[in-house]
């Protein structure tokens, strides 16, 4: 009897992926190339180089096709128009098969030499490593604006991070195969990473001028972060209780106008009229009205998060120790020293 088997094409391990997004940065793609490969070569030569080409409307797609000829560790993924960094990582992220994912900016202001650094600090028993730009060089207005940002993101989140919108990051393949990005909420990789209950660490780092190019930052980022930043917030600390959210306004309006008609009810009592305060009447009631709003608001989010519950995904483990001798702990780069 003749057996016929058939041959498994096992892809080959990689040890570092690196996703780098991109918009019209043909000027830096050549000499970004040559210090990533000169650096990642120095880790490991067991590397992938994922460039993500954003819609570009000058020759840099021209470029990563020569790149490519050269070397096959590159990778090119060129969108038909512009969709966002959000989407242009996602897709990297889907591509890429490293045990650790670097991802940076194209523009050379992230330093490529900082990546082993990134990877030192991620096999300390990291998860998530995201730098910081501790002597940003940037405009003033953009320097201010960041530090406002990260301030308020903080306070609100309890993670303590310096620089959120640093492009050069380092990821476990765990963590860029779990999150879900969508939208700008690239800018929040680190707090979704955190919300799903991923170590976060931090690492400084150098930053370089910008040499080419213009700069895709504008006025309106700032507010549109705010905003991204409260739907971060909203849907993974209080997606499973909505009232805790609503609750709490509710029940700011609603002891507020409480407050303030118990002093219209006080003057009627005393002076047997409300002395001439009938906006100060209607600010109570409304106050009422709209806590009582929100409260209402709450309670049918609970409603709807107990059907949610019933579809929950079950928790993620980060390792399993069934007996004495047996321990799970993520991958790292070989050479590096073991998480502590």
């Amino acid at each position: 009897m003749n057996i016929m088997t058939e041959k498994i094409k096992v892809e080959e391990a990689v040890d570092i992926s690196v996703v780098i997004p991109l918009y019209n940065e043909a000027e830096s793609l050549a000499e970004l190339y040559s210090r990533l490969v000169k650096t990642l070569s120095s880790v490991s030569n067991n590397y992938e180089l994922i460039f993500i080409d954003d819609g570009s409307k000058d020759d840099s797609f021209c470029i990563l096709e020569r790149l490519h000829k050269d070397n096959p560790k590159v990778k090119i993924i060129q969108f038909r128009r512009n969709y966002g960094k959000a989407a242009a990582i996602s897709t990297g992220f889907r591509e890429a098969k490293g045990e650790v994912v670097i991802t940076m900016d194209a523009d050379l202001q992230d330093i490529p030499e900082e990546i082993p650094n990134l990877i030192s600090k991620l096999n300390e028993g990291y998860d998530l490593i995201t730098g910081w730009r501790l002597k940003r060089l940037d405009s003033f207005p953009k320097r201010f604006a960041s530090r406002v940002f990260n301030t308020i993101a903080s306070l609100l989140t309890g993670l303590p991070i310096h620089d959120l919108n640093c492009g050069l990051k380092a990821y476990r393949k765990t963590v860029v195969k779990e999150l879900k990005i969508y939208g700008e909420l690239h800018r929040f990789l680190p707090l979704l990473a955190h919300c799903e209950g991923f170590r976060i660490g931090e690492q400084e780092l150098r930053h370089d001028l910008r040499k080419h190019g213009k700069s895709k930052y504008n006025s309106t980022r700032f507010l549109k972060g705010f905003f991204d930043l409260l739907t971060v917030l909203f849907l993974n600390k209080y997606l499973g209780s909505p009232l805790h959210f609503f609750g709490l306004f509710g029940i700011f309006f609603l002891f507020a106008g409480v407050g303030v008609n118990s002093y219209i009810t006080y003057l009627r009592v005393s002076f047997g009229n409300i002395q001439g305060r009938y906006p100060l009447l209607f600010l109570g009631v409304l106050l009422m009205v709209v806590g009582i709003q929100f409260i209402t608001t709450g309670l049918l989010g609970e409603m709807l998060a107990d059907i949610h519950q019933e579809n929950k995904e079950q928790p993620k483990i980060r390792c399993i120790r069934r007996n004495l001798n047996e321990k799970v702990l993520p991958a790292r780069i070989k050479g590096d020293s073991p998480p502590n």
